[in-house]
């Protein structure tokens, strides 16, 4: 086998192998009593805003694009997903401690009026999670009227 080949095929392995290694996708057993807005109950338009631009990475109701399928690609993704849900998981908030949600909540008001969530490399592909200025008011008042 000559050199260019042996360097091809080397290329290929390293570009189909991992492609075997599919993340999970899997949902957990959970307890719909606890979701954030089954606890909560928030308005009709805070819970849509929740849904559309929150609940991709902070839920386990994660819709998974077609890119999720494409390693390197999909470990990235599926690593950011878990470090959302470990930051805040919204379908677990009913099992957070009062002490919790309360701080919990601080956050996501804060974060929202600073612009920091939803996080810009989610935007750059997920044109229908952009916030205006008065749905991220609207989502800090929410969440500093359930702190009080």
């Amino acid at each position: 086998m000559t050199t260019k080949k042996k360097i091809l095929l080397g290329i290929a392995a390293v570009i189909i192998l991992p492609q075997f290694i599919m993340i999970d996708k899997s949902i957990p057993d959970v307890d719909p009593a606890l979701d954030i807005i089954a606890v909560t109950q928030p308005t009709a338009e805070v819970a849509k805003i929740l849904k559309r631009a929150c609940y991709d990475c902070h839920s386990y109701e994660s819709t998974y694009p077609w890119y999720s399928n494409i390693a390197p690609v999909s470990w990235w993704l599926k690593d950011h997903i878990n470090e959302a849900r470990e930051e805040l998981n919204f379908s677990e908030w009913g099992s957070f401690t009062a002490k919790r949600q309360d701080h919990k909540l601080e956050e996501i008001a804060e974060e929202v009026e600073e612009g920091k969530m939803p996080l810009e490399s989610y935007l750059d592909m997920h044109d229908e999670a952009i916030l205006t200025d008065e749905e991220r008011e609207l989502i800090e008042h929410w969440a500093q009227g359930l702190r009080k």
